[in-house]
């Protein structure tokens, strides 16, 4: 091992790692006055594979942005000593509710890496997360995102890439063109963000796209446009994008899970 590459390795040791966990959303078609996050999965409440996944990762502080149901939450991790709430009050956006989590992060160092992921996804894997971190620390990226390619795309944001094969920007199904449509890598929402970038980034997003919110797709394109480097990584099996909106969806992941943690499906 050359020196350079010692130095690297104990370079990335030393950076900080945190977890921002989406999991404000009421859910409106779980027919069920239960935050989303908290129906459950295999018996646990959903959000609980996505601490669970972040930690085994190597995040020493988790970051749970809650708002409808707030209580519930905060008692399901009243015990937990790594996970602190930062609370979104109005649904304005991804980025808006990654920005309310600002404050928590405060003493966190600037250089430190932060996940960003669902609460909401909880076929989400710890080594997932390893490759997703592992190339951003690789390229000394501001932001880096794991991606998805799937035989069907509709409603996932698409990963739009530059002649030489970059990430170019992130755009969402419903402002995406028809070209744009046709593209089958997508964006299963699992980012890792510079800590400082971040938040310079999301102080510039703005809000004029088909939905008015403010999206945290938007700091990959900002932070590409300063000079900063994005990459993206193809490292999310087709299997853990299923995404519950659902009381059916919801089924199909438990099942999932299952067969899983059976040892039936990898």
């Amino acid at each position: 091992m050359t020196n350079e590459t010692i130095s690297h390795t104990n370079h990335d040791a030393a950076r900080g790692l945190v977890a921002v966990i989406l999991a404000a959303g009421k859910g409106s078609r779980m027919q069920s006055d239960l935050p989303k996050v908290m129906h459950k999965v295999m018996g646990r409440a959903m959000v609980n594979w996505v601490v669970d996944a972040a930690r085994a990762a190597g995040a020493s502080k988790i970051v749970l942005v809650i708002g409808h149901g707030a209580e519930l939450l905060r008692r399901e991790f009243a015990d937990a000593r790594d996970v602190e709430f930062a609370v979104q009050e109005s649904q304005l956006g991804t980025g808006h509710a990654v920005a309310m989590a600002k404050e928590n992060l405060a003493a966190v160092a600037a250089t430190s890496d932060v996940f960003v992921l669902c609460g909401d996804g909880p076929l989400i894997r710890p080594e997932t997360l390893h490759t997703l971190l592992a190339l951003h620390r690789r390229e000394r990226a501001a932001g880096t995102l794991a991606t998805s390619v799937i035989d069907e795309p509709k409603g996932y944001g698409r990963i739009v890439r530059d002649a030489a094969g970059k990430l170019a920007c992130i755009v969402e199904h419903k402002d995406a063109s028809e070209a744009q449509r046709a593209i089958r890598e997508i964006n299963p929402s699992y980012y890792c963000f510079r800590a400082d970038d971040l938040f310079d980034a999301l102080a510039r997003v703005g809000n004029s796209n088909a939905s008015g919110e403010y999206y945290i797709t938007d700091v990959f394109g900002l932070l590409r446009e300063s000079g900063r480097t994005v990459a993206a990584v193809d490292a999310v099996p087709p299997q853990d994008v299923l995404s519950i909106n659902d009381l059916i969806q919801l089924a199909e992941v438990d099942a999932i899970l299952c067969a899983r943690h059976a040892g039936v499906t990898p």
